[in-house]
């Protein structure tokens, strides 16, 4: 028994004109009717195609699962800084205990005394840590960073990314994902 599937259940992998995902987490992904108007605008190549299929009175079209844009866009060398792009580069972990949830970040040189919102003064720290912690200095506090805060390339947050893989990726896709559960810490 075939079940429909419904057009919202088939987004399409975007790939940059040199075949690589715009990016990996979150996967560069789009909503069949972006996919679709893209196809329309001459803006993209498909690569691949789901079974299912869209119609208008004088028009069908297979939706397409994997796309890359015509012209190459050129990544950011460096992201911004966002508490998600954040979380990504410490692998969602407490920077001081390790623990992966109830996340919030913390600043080494508390704001109170001076310190600012930038990628080398904020790591992910876990409630409990970032409440012990307060608005002491890490001596202070006997608390330090498994690993001092950087700015991160966007290759980093990537390279980190592969290391969450979506719950759902379609065969289509998989020739162009590089997962891999067993990257070093």
């Amino acid at each position: 028994m075939n079940i429909p599937v419904s057009p919202d259940a088939c987004p399409a992998l975007v790939l940059n004109a040199d075949f690589r995902p715009l990016s990996y987490y979150p996967l560069s992904l789009w909503g069949w009717q972006d996919t679709v108007k893209a196809v329309c605008l001459d803006r993209v190549n498909i690569v691949s195609e789901y079974d299912r299929a869209v119609h208008s009175p004088s028009f069908e079209m297979r939706l397409p699962s994997v796309v890359s844009l015509k012209s190459y866009i050129k990544p950011a060398r460096h992201p911004a800084f966002t508490r998600f792009n954040l979380f990504l580069r410490d692998r969602f972990v407490c920077q001081y205990c390790g623990a992966n949830n109830d996340l919030t970040f913390d600043h080494l040189v508390p704001r109170s005394r001076g310190g600012q919102t930038t990628w080398e003064n904020v790591v992910a720290a876990c409630s409990p840590c970032n409440l012990r912690k307060g608005g002491k200095m890490p001596d202070e506090a006997r608390m330090w960073p498994s690993q001092l805060p950087f700015r991160p390339t966007v290759f980093q947050l990537h390279h980190n990314g592969r290391r969450f893989p979506p719950n759902y990726l379609h065969d289509s896709w998989l020739d162009y994902l590089y997962w891999d559960s067993e990257l070093e810490p």
